[in-house]
């Protein structure tokens, strides 16, 4: 962090904004302030430079037209490239994960360059993942399960660059039994619900790289609430 103030930059929030996935930037900001720490949110939208400066960035979903139209901004403006670069911390969900691979397929068959910051291809599933989605998550977050909602027709394919985030234990994800994925620090994910406000610890990781230092834990049980209650409800439906 270049100074005391956390800075989260929300990405082309007017386009990646499907499915409630801003509200990660809201999650982060409030479980740095509930620790004593200074922390804003810096929206940055189309026609906005990419400031390479800020310490994690974060990006959503969104629709096939809104996500191309993501890429290409972002692949005009190289600030979160430098910043990566520089040892900033990057979260995409869903169309942001494929934004962040090396290249994804549009439903209309075209392929569109990525930005490279995960060693993921993305090509147009069979049949749209509508539901649940609970994961086992990799060595990073202890196997803790990761929970979330998935709505998306992507399957991705990960490199031997990228390791999952996580694998399947209900949905669809990837589309090959795992999910997400991880290169350095960039992560991305298939979880919608906002994914931070239901993986706390997911949260907490993101967090933890940017401070340099293990941060104190929170006592939240309302959050352990929401967690047991969406964990319970994927069972039962299973």
């Amino acid at each position: 962090m270049a100074d005391s103030i956390v800075r989260i930059g929300l990405l082309l929030p007017e386009v990646l904004g499907t499915y409630g996935d801003t509200g990660n930037a809201q999650v982060l900001c409030r479980r740095l302030q509930w620790r004593g720490m200074e922390a804003e949110v810096v929206p940055v939208g189309l026609g906005d430079p990419v400031p390479s400066a800020l310490d994690i960035y974060l990006l959503g979903g969104g629709e096939d037209g809104a996500q191309a139209l993501a890429a290409a901004h972002l692949r005009k403006y190289p600030g979160l490239r430098r910043a990566v670069s520089g040892g900033a911390v990057v979260f995409g969900v869903c169309a942001g994960l494929q934004v962040l691979g090396t290249r994804f397929r549009g439903f209309d068959g075209i392929d569109h360059d990525g930005l490279g910051l995960l060693d993921v291809t993305t090509e147009p599933g069979e049949r749209r993942a509508v539901a649940e989605l609970v994961a086992t998550s990799s060595e990073l977050l202890d196997n803790a399960p990761l929970t979330g909602f998935e709505n998306h027709l992507g399957v991705s394919k990960l490199g031997a660059a990228s390791e999952p985030l996580g694998h399947v234990v209900r949905g669809t994800g990837n589309g090959d039994g795992t999910e997400g994925a991880v290169t350095d620090r960039v992560v991305g994910t298939y979880l919608h619900g906002p994914a931070l406000a239901r993986n706390p610890a997911l949260a907490d990781l993101l967090l933890t790289w940017t401070a340099g230092h293990p941060l104190p834990p929170l006592d939240l049980p309302e959050v352990d609430r929401l967690r047991a209650e969406r964990l319970a409800a994927a069972r039962r439906r299973r």
